[in-house]
């Protein structure tokens, strides 16, 4: 994979994964990963995070609304945790690879761009 701006990922839809390819190496990833304000790496490079501390519980509900219908729109579904009421996580790998594909940094870049209410 190519490292690609954020402008560039935000043009990209998502495309059907089914497994048979190869998930990113770990130096695709952190050179992607350069590209995205904030994000990391999790369960030994199979992954990519990213935490906010929202204002409070519904802000954090109404922005995991926002994701939930931009990754529906993808096709592409992250893993969405709340704890605490207000301390947020994002979490993306593609499931049939067992690791991250183009799509995951695509997401992310999109997740990036809703809005959300920051303590």
């Amino acid at each position: 994979m190519q490292t690609q701006t954020t402008a560039e990922l935000v043009q990209k839809k998502c495309l059907p994964c089914e497994g048979g390819v190869d998930a990113c190496s770990l130096e695709e990833a952190t050179s992607q990963l350069g590209q995205l304000e904030g994000w990391y790496l999790t369960h030994e490079g199979q992954r990519i995070r990213k935490d906010w501390k929202v204002k409070n519980f519904m802000a954090g509900i109404d922005f995991f609304g926002r994701c939930a219908e931009l990754a529906e729109a993808d096709g592409h579904h992250p893993d969405l945790h709340l704890e605490s009421y207000r301390n947020l996580s994002v979490e993306l790998w593609t499931h049939a690879i067992g690791g991250l594909s183009e799509n995951d940094f695509i997401l992310a870049a999109k997740i990036d761009q809703l809005p959300m209410e920051c303590a």
